[in-house]
């Protein structure tokens, strides 16, 4: 739902530094490298060692460089298909740092094993909820449904929650419990943005099916139409009515007046 209205606000906000990556002759495929390299850094440098606010400080600087490159592809008129191939495939290296980072602490330091399984679960299914609207795609369907929890709303729901969580070693007490709740949130919300996209999948599916099969149906009944007026004809019209068949009874007729009169 974020993809929709934030996107278009921070690409404004945006555009300024991707010209002057521009004019500096920065490629964007440079920005998508360099933007995920910083992300899975912050993520698996400081998330495990519990420093939540400092390790969302250094991802916060690059995740915008998600929106930076594709600005930079627009503005040159290069926008490509190997783009956002790139681009796509490094958000799930991305996000997978970012949980996997998570899972690290509570395995770890954080001491909680349950939490752990709620970061690896968020980790695959958010790799998931992707990969399903990308399959769906690639099999002619549009998968035309936003979801609860898409990958922006992932990205905030947990980064804000694990930069306020942070402030809990600067003396904030009882904030490092948002972290968990946000995990939980993401997990359910995935969960629920997954089985959308699957049933979305399924009734396309079907309904692409049906409109594929309807012009055979029509074809079909309009080849066996012409072969039925064909045979009314011939089976309207019996064999006595031929001039033929009528000759040959009129002499049956005649030779059994023949014999009873000879009888």
């Amino acid at each position: 739902m974020l993809n929709k209205y934030a996107r278009a606000f921070f690409t404004r906000v945006l555009t300024p530094f991707a010209t002057f990556l521009i004019r500096r002759g920065v490629s964007p495929d440079t920005v998508t490298l360099l933007g995920t390299a910083g992300v899975v850094a912050g993520a698996l440098v400081f998330y495990p060692m519990g420093e939540f606010f400092w390790g969302t400080v250094v991802i916060t600087l690059f995740v915008f460089s998600d929106l930076v490159d594709g600005n930079m592809a627009r503005q040159l008129g290069r926008s490509s298909r190997w783009g956002a191939f790139l681009d796509s495939t490094l958000d799930r290296v991305a996000d997978g740092a970012i949980f996997g980072g998570f899972a690290l602490w509570y395995a770890g330091g954080g001491d909680d094993i349950a939490l752990c399984a709620v970061s690896i679960f968020c980790l695959a299914s958010g790799q998931v909820v992707s990969y399903t609207k990308a399959r769906g795609e690639s099999i002619g369907l549009p998968v035309a449904v936003n979801g609860l929890v898409e990958r922006a709303e992932r990205l905030v729901i947990s980064l804000v929650a694990a930069g306020l969580a942070g402030l809990h070693k600067f003396g904030v007490p009882g904030i490092q419990y948002l972290l968990p709740v946000a995990l939980w949130i993401v997990a359910v919300g995935s969960l629920v943005t997954l089985i959308q996209r699957v049933v979305t999948v399924r009734r396309e599916s079907a309904e692409a099916e049906a409109d594929a099969a309807e012009p055979g149906a029509v074809e079909s009944g309009a080849a066996e139409s012409p072969a039925a007026e064909s045979a009314t004809p011939e089976s309207a019209t019996p064999e006595s009515a031929t001039p033929e068949s009528a000759a040959v009874e009129e002499k049956q007729k005649s030779q059994e007046q023949g014999s009873e009169a000879a009888k």
